[in-house]
């Protein structure tokens, strides 16, 4: 229960943060830090442990621990008397999330998870810590009380068993976040090892990785594809989309409102966590994206154009940049916002088409959530084609009133960071959606989405991490510079505006000066000019999204392929000798970084076309191109008119035929015959 309420209380610091999470705890009765020399100078004047709590804006349970207990003026008052309180967003500052979820992992000998309780020396080492806890014993856990009374009794009178663990923890980051050299070779073994182990908690009733709970992550399924293209073995393939079928089907899913919840409770893909994350939805279009590539089923288009447009109905900035997140809880409650009475669904649809409706998206008066129902289509997934775009045309129409209807209900909250990385994932999914669709305005949407970013996000080569109120703030993340640097590529591709290629180099030169380790190799997650942090973590696993040093692999070897500066690809090659053992013993943790080994190994498409763009014979070539699945190729249009002028290699020597578009497909330095018409070039690639 919350003892005091919060229209009484005067805020506490957070109050002037820019941060949306930050700010929620701003009444809370706990006297709140944020993260800073301050915090950490009183903790070391006072040798008061810090009692440090990252979460972000969209956390279920996030919402509950600051409900039961940072809001209970008890709990609050024990918080304040015996620790120095630092809330940190997770968005905001990865870079702390990522050493001390390393460092939980280490108490709890599993994965860590938001919130995030740790409890670290005036010195920022952790010693204790774990996720979320109840206000009393409760779920196995103990209680939030139970555990500070404890921490302090070891603070104050066992110092050597704290140092003990810090030393323990100290260990396992050194372990984890240092990365030593291999020369072992570079072998196709590594991916054929990668595809193997992740076959084998495949699961392969319902698609997706284990028997619990289940994330949509996208980079196993990125591997797997790319492992049935190069060995030609099919079983690969269907495991991705057998999970792509679900995962449309399923409640992850908002039939309604479109986009990805975040992850699911259940092993069938059924029941949420409600929150929708940018960075989760960017990854997903592309996966669904190259699912539509391979089958051209009409339902992996339908989630593509849905996704994209909850993206730009919900979380669109008035000047084209993207939110960060949607809640997950509303009225005070989870999921209330996304989930359905039957008598609801009647009222709305009128008896009969509700019968249907119901029949057909799992909706019963028993319930599937909390009494409620979450909709999903489970029961029609081995549905065929054909009979899926039969009920369409009665289901459609429903889905239209229904999410009117929901419009009217209290909408879960939005979560308005601009975060630098996310945004520009969106970005390349839109413009990978261009390039399959031909549409317009997803075109439109990417290219305003990315100017944003270049005009707020980008000072003298630094990029920020987030943007508040027209201002770059923070200083940016490899994947922030990473993830530009190949949203950029994206864009150079879409529109064969040269700036945008050399944009691409120089946020990537700038990024090898700051981030680059040029003793060992490889790129740590921080810039050599960023804070002093407990230690500068070096990875080449995944987190929720791919990890920096497997995106900025990708982008050394595309831009290899425009420029032939043998620099970039020579430093890719150093990155996978950094992390071989990585990709070699956590394939699953590591499957970005072994989908640019991939690319490495295979050694690209690239394919030339020169023509005008926007008349009709070039469009069809590049089409070709951009419908087929070709996870290795780099594409360069060449304007006609002035063949022979452009000085990137890729171009050298490449003129249209009898003044007809022409396209070219290069591979290892040997380019086919010119050819003019699409069947053509299909059968080239």
């Amino acid at each position: 229960m919350t003892d005091l309420a919060t229209a009484d209380r005067s805020p506490n610091r957070l109050i002037a943060e820019s941060s949306p999470y930050l700010r929620q705890h701003a009444t809370n009765p706990v006297d709140w830090y944020p993260w800073g020399e301050e915090a950490l100078a009183r903790a070391k004047a006072e040798d008061k442990p810090i009692l440090l709590s990252i979460g972000y804006s969209a956390c279920h349970w996030c919402h509950v621990m600051a409900h039961e207990c940072f809001d209970n003026v008890q709990i609050a008052e024990l918080m304040n008397r015996h620790f120095i309180n630092v809330k940190v967003d997770r968005e905001e500052r990865p870079d702390l999330d990522d050493i001390y979820q390393k460092s939980a992992q280490v108490f709890l000998g599993r994965g860590g998870g938001w919130p995030l309780t740790m409890f670290l020396t005036p010195d920022q080492e952790p010693f204790y810590g774990g996720t979320y806890f109840p206000p009393a014993p409760r779920y196995n856990l103990p209680g939030f009380p139970e555990v500070m009374n404890g921490v302090v009794e070891a603070y104050r009178n066992h110092r050597d068993d704290v140092r003990k663990n810090v030393d323990k923890v100290k260990a396992g980051l050194l372990r984890v976040g240092t990365p030593k050299p291999s020369g072992d070779p570079l072998t196709d073994r590594l991916l054929d090892e990668a595809a193997k182990s992740l076959g084998q908690f495949f699961d392969p009733v319902h698609g997706g990785f284990g028997e619990g709970q289940k994330f949509p992550t996208v980079p196993p399924l990125n591997l797997l594809l790319r492992q049935t293209a190069r060995t030609k073995d099919p079983s690969h393939q269907e495991h991705v989309l057998l999970q792509l079928r679900t995962m449309a089907a399923g409640g992850i899913y908002d039939h309604l409102g479109g986009g990805f919840h975040r992850y699911s409770v259940d092993g069938q893909w059924l029941i949420p966590h409600f929150e929708k994350m940018l960075y989760d939805n960017a990854q997903l279009v592309r996966i669904y994206l190259d699912g539509w590539r391979l089958t051209k089923e009409p339902r992996f288009r339908e989630v593509v154009e849905e996704t994209l447009e909850y993206v730009r109905r919900e979380l669109t900035h008035p000047d084209g940049a993207f939110f960060a997140a949607q809640d997950a809880d509303s009225e005070g409650h989870e999921g209330i916002y996304f989930v359905w009475e039957p008598g609801e669904i009647a009222s709305v649809l009128g008896a009969e088409l509700a019968e249907q409706f119901c029949r057909h998206y799992g909706v019963t008066e028993s319930g599937n959530f909390e009494g409620k129902n979450v909709l999903n289509r489970l029961g029609d997934v081995q549905l065929t084609s054909e009979a899926q775009e039969e009920l369409e045309a009665l289901l459609r129409p429903a889905r239209v009133k229904l999410l009117a209807a929901r419009e009217q209900r209290v909408k879960p909250q939005r979560d308005d960071n601009i975060l630098t990385s996310w945004n520009a994932m969106m970005v390349s999914a839109y413009l990978d959606a261009y390039h399959a669709f031909g549409t317009p305005a997803y075109l439109a949407a990417a290219e305003r989405a990315l100017t944003f970013l270049l005009d707020y996000a980008v000072e003298n080569g630094r990029v920020y991490r987030t943007v508040t109120a027209g201002k770059g703030r923070l200083n940016g993340y490899l994947d922030d510079a990473a993830c530009l640097a190949s949203a950029l590529l994206d864009a150079f591709e879409a529109t064969s505006h040269r700036w945008y290629l050399d944009q691409a180099r120089d946020v990537t030169d700038s990024l090898l000066d700051r981030f680059w380790d040029e003793e060992a190799g490889g790129c740590f997650y921080t810039s050599r000019d960023h804070e002093a942090l407990l230690h500068r973590m070096k990875s080449g696993t995944d987190s929720a999204i791919p990890s920096g040093n497997a995106i900025v692999a990708s982008v050394l070897l595309r831009l290899f392929s425009f420029t032939r500066e043998q620099r970039y690809h020579d430093l890719a090659e150093r990155q996978f000798q950094v992390f071989r053992s990585v990709m070699e013993h956590n394939a699953y943790g590591a499957s970005a970084l072994l989908c640019s080994f991939e690319w490495y190994l295979t050694t690209p498409q690239e394919i030339v076309v020169v023509g005008t763009r926007g008349e009709a014979m070039t469009e069809s070539l590049l089409a070709t191109v951009h419908r087929r699945y070709l996870p290795n190729r780099a594409v360069l249009v060449v304007e006609a008119a002035r063949a022979g002028e452009s000085d990137l290699p890729l171009a050298a020597g490449k003129t249209s035929v009898n003044g007809q578009p022409t396209a070219y497909v290069c591979q290892r330095q040997t380019c086919s015959p010119p050819v003019m018409e699409s069947q053509q070039l299909d059968l080239l690639l």
